[in-house]
């Protein structure tokens, strides 16, 4: 974890609001688009931000936040309570959602989406790519950063307010796609899905807020073997790994508790897990808030 200190604390939009962090103890780590945080508020809760300031500026980050009425509590502490000075504990940068080399992007937004899709914009606009912005919202003044888009890329960046506006034709942007064009999604579930609809999968890079529906197998029992502690963990059929782990005194660090966040990597030496997450776990790799075990022991190291 790293400490910082809470610089500036703004309002892009209605109901959102923008905090700029700087280092506690010299400049925080370095960072690429797509990448986000773990914040780890006062009230001890954790939830996970996309850094939306510049990957160049070395010495603070930037995240923002949307008013959520119905939260978990995250958004609504940070609305009501963070101000200027404090200090805020925030993880290492993970990348889930990285900017692949392309001579052409599209980027769709929805909402709060934006956040993770701006650094995104700049680094395109930087490295010479061909490069557009669709960016969809309820209404202008709820868009933030629509201005600051606006005024730094003009025409290649078009914002569609839904209560004035059409909604964006996304089978006509697919069919004008380049052949060489990727697509960066990131916004609510029903966003993604229309993109999944009419762009080619293997161009298309959409990130989640929330897991996709899906449906597996009934859960069933299955022992960890915590291969450095020496310990085996029953985990029963009606229990997370993650939740069986942290009863037997060996918690983990965990965030959404989704599935989508990534913050609760384990590496696994032996057997095969039921990978349930968003994230797309690399071999060797599983995340304990949700994903199993299809075999009757799972060896990891912990």
């Amino acid at each position: 974890m790293q400490l910082t200190i809470l610089d500036r604390v703004e309002r892009p939009a209605e109901d959102v609001v923008a905090l700029t962090l700087r280092g506690a103890n010299g400049p925080p780590a370095p960072w690429e688009p797509g990448a986000h945080v773990d914040l780890t508020l006062p009230n001890w809760l954790t939830r996970q931000y996309s850094l939306c300031g510049d990957p160049e500026d070395r010495e603070r980050y930037r995240i923002a936040v949307r008013h959520e009425r119905l939260s978990r509590g995250g958004s609504d502490y940070i609305h009501r309570y963070l101000r200027q000075g404090r200090t805020l504990e925030v993880s290492l940068p993970r990348n889930h959602f990285p900017l692949v080399p392309a001579p052409g992007y599209l980027f769709l937004a929805g909402g709060i989406g934006i956040t993770a899709i701006l650094p995104m914009v700049r680094a395109a606009a930087g490295a010479g790519a061909a490069s557009s912005l669709v960016y969809v919202g309820r209404t202008y003044a709820a868009m933030p950063f629509a201005g600051e888009l606006r005024a730094a890329y003009g025409d290649r960046v078009t914002i569609v307010a839904t209560d004035r506006d059409d909604r964006p034709d996304l089978a006509a942007l697919a069919a004008a796609l380049g052949p060489e064009t990727v697509v960066y999604c990131c916004g609510p579930a029903s966003l993604l899905a229309s993109c999944e609809a009419v762009f080619p999968a293997g161009r298309l890079h959409v990130e989640r807020f929330r897991p996709a529906p899906r449906t597996f197998a009934p859960d069933t029992a299955f022992d960890v073997v915590c291969a450095r502690s020496g310990r085996t963990v029953p985990v029963p059929a009606d229990e997370s790994l993650l939740s069986a782990l942290t009863h037997a005194g060996l918690p983990v660090p965990a965030g959404c508790r989704e599935g989508v966040c990534g913050s609760c990597e384990l590496t696994v030496l032996e057997g095969e897990p039921e990978h349930r997450d968003d994230v797309g776990a690399a071999p060797g790799r599983m995340y304990a808030c949700v994903s199993r075990s299809l075999s009757s022991r799972l060896v990891i190291d912990l």
